[in-house]
């Protein structure tokens, strides 16, 4: 039951470290990277979808992504989505069958201003940690009655390590974020 507990805390963790990762690259950094637009939400048919599944995104150059919609008929609903989302200041032109996105150079206020989108990403990913754990907490108080104190006690410190370990490999890749955000 204890080791129960533990395998999927350390798993729910696993995924809020990914999702972290994950969070961390939609930020943009001094190179146009695909992975800043695949979450992009487009008004598709009145459904807002992710441009991942609406188009193709290739990188061709430093500061270029060129989005190959599907259907042709998305082309300006993606356009739309690009200008409208936020902290990405990109700038998308449409030739009728892509989208082309030319990203403006990084000032040095702008890049401070990612740090910090990344540091509240990775405060968020961090609190997802810390409530991973009061669940899992929970549940072996929980358990006391069944498997007794010192069983309980050593799970405990074991889910300490546990949730440890992951909010270090969250500071680890926002540390990482930081240096490639503030590279010039």
């Amino acid at each position: 039951m204890i080791s129960d507990v533990l395998t999927d805390t350390r798993e729910k963790m696993q995924k809020a470290v990914e999702v972290a990762k994950d969070d961390f690259s939609t930020v943009r950094t001094g190179r146009a990277n695909p992975a800043m637009f695949q979450k992009i939400p487009v008004d598709y048919y009145g459904t807002p979808t992710p441009l991942e599944q609406l188009a193709g995104l290739q990188n061709p150059e430093a500061r270029t992504i060129v989005i190959t919609p599907y259907d042709k008929s998305a082309l300006k609903e993606i356009e739309r989505a690009i200008v409208a989302f936020p902290n990405l200041g990109a700038s998308p032109t449409n030739d009728g069958n892509i989208v082309r996105v030319t990203m403006p150079e990084l000032t040095e206020e702008r890049r401070k201003e990612y740090v910090k989108l990344a540091r509240a990403k990775g405060e968020d990913a961090r609190v997802v940690i810390r409530n991973l754990r009061r669940k899992a907490k929970d549940d072996l108080d929980a358990l006391k009655s069944e498997v007794g104190d010192d069983e309980v006690a050593r799970a405990e410190k074991e889910l300490e390590s546990i949730t440890k370990t992951h909010v270090d490999a969250i500071d680890e890749a926002l540390k990482r974020k930081e240096a490639e955000l503030l590279e010039v």
